[in-house]
């Protein structure tokens, strides 16, 4: 098994520098389990987002992608898989990651961030949050 840290999987949807991208691709061409941790997916989201422009439509495609190879394993696969879904309803994906992240794990989400709170209300999230 290999895990990987962003820039590879910046550099494989990318496709920025070719050379990296070459090296790249044969990781998840000729990897057997390729492993990727929530820090990586949420480091990756903020650099496609930031540095490459990607739109949230496209981000949420390469990143499904991503998941669905056969070779690769995520590291909380279901919380990812859900921030995905509510990032494509509006939520901002770091604060839609932190919250499927406590998904079965505690009672309520408490936050000062009045944004989270009204667009977790927007989506009808059913998961409880409270405000302070």
């Amino acid at each position: 098994m290999i895990a990987i840290d962003t820039n590879i999987i910046v550099r494989f949807l990318t496709r920025d520098d070719e050379q990296q991208y070459q090296k790249a691709y044969q990781i998840f061409a000729l990897s057997e389990h390729i492993f990727i941790s929530t820090t990586v997916i949420l480091e990756t989201e903020w650099v496609l987002r930031f540095s490459y422009h990607f739109s949230v439509e496209r981000i949420i495609f390469a990143l499904s992608n991503l998941l669905a190879l056969d070779n690769v394993s995520i590291e909380n696969k279901a919380a990812i898989i859900s921030a995905l879904q509510w990032h494509q309803q509006g939520m901002d994906f770091a604060d839609a990651l932190h919250l499927a992240g406590c998904f079965n794990k505690a009672e309520t989400f408490a936050t000062f961030d009045r944004g989270i709170y009204n667009k977790a209300n927007l989506i009808n999230l059913k998961y409880p949050i409270t405000l302070l």
